[in-house]
């Protein structure tokens, strides 16, 4: 085989191996990075635009600061508990190859008034539903805590401000005190939310969820230890 052959070769495989984009920058074909995000209203973004919500805000901090795809599957709806969350995963033939996993929930049993024994059984079984989708690992799972929903106009005008922060302690510390038993991530964000009533801006328009901005505080957070468990 002469020089020129053997040259030839080596161009169609750099070729097939990578492509240049418009930067200039090579981009490989490595698999895309598999994000599954789990969770209620606060996962769906209740009240804030499709790319506004915490995960598509991650996805795109994500290709703002590594050089692969990422794709996302948000498994969420406005009013779902533990129970709710858990069915829905049960009737669906999850996959068990994703990278990454989110997993916010609970306010809703909390806000129904559910016993908190049904949020004591049921969140550690989201738990495994979670580390069975990213094939086991659950050092790739990261637990957010529930907002306080009582720093909202929402909040102020319905129930006890005070029974709701106490019970969402309640809910929060349990979540913690399971996740630091397991060695599982969690991240606080509740105090961005408890942030609401002096800051507006942190509260969605219909003055009861996070805003984008309120969001994108997650995000910051949320950021730095998915690059450490990514990458």
């Amino acid at each position: 085989m002469n020089k020129t052959i053997i040259f030839l070769l080596i161009q169609i495989i750099s070729f097939l191996s990578c492509s240049v984009n418009d930067d200039n920058v090579i981009t490989s074909f490595d698999d895309p990075i598999k994000i599954l995000n789990l969770g209620d209203s606060y996962t769906i973004g209740q009240s804030v635009c499709d790319t506004c919500r915490f995960p598509e805000q991650l996805k795109s901090a994500l290709n703002d600061s590594i050089n692969k795809t990422i794709n996302i599957n948000v498994i969420a709806q406005t009013g779902w508990t533990t129970t709710n969350l858990i069915n829905t995963l049960e009737d669906q033939s999850l996959q068990t190859d994703y990278d990454l996993a989110t997993l916010l929930i609970g306010v809703n049993n909390q806000y129904q008034n559910i016993d908190f024994l049904v949020f004591e059984a049921e969140f550690p079984q989201l738990l495994q539903m979670a580390i069975n989708a990213i094939g086991g690992d659950k050092s790739n799972l990261i637990v957010l805590s529930i907002p306080d929903y009582a720093f909202t106009t929402f909040g102020q005008n319905n129930g006890n401000p005070e029974t709701t922060s106490e019970e969402i302690n309640m809910y929060n510390d349990f979540i913690e005190s399971y996740c630091q038993q397991e060695d599982i991530t969690f991240l606080n964000i509740t105090d961005i939310t408890r942030q609401g009533l002096e800051h507006p801006n942190l509260v969605a328009i219909d003055g009861l969820h996070p805003s984008e901005l309120a969001y994108t505080k997650f995000v910051e957070r949320l950021l730095p230890i998915t690059l450490q468990k990514i990458e």
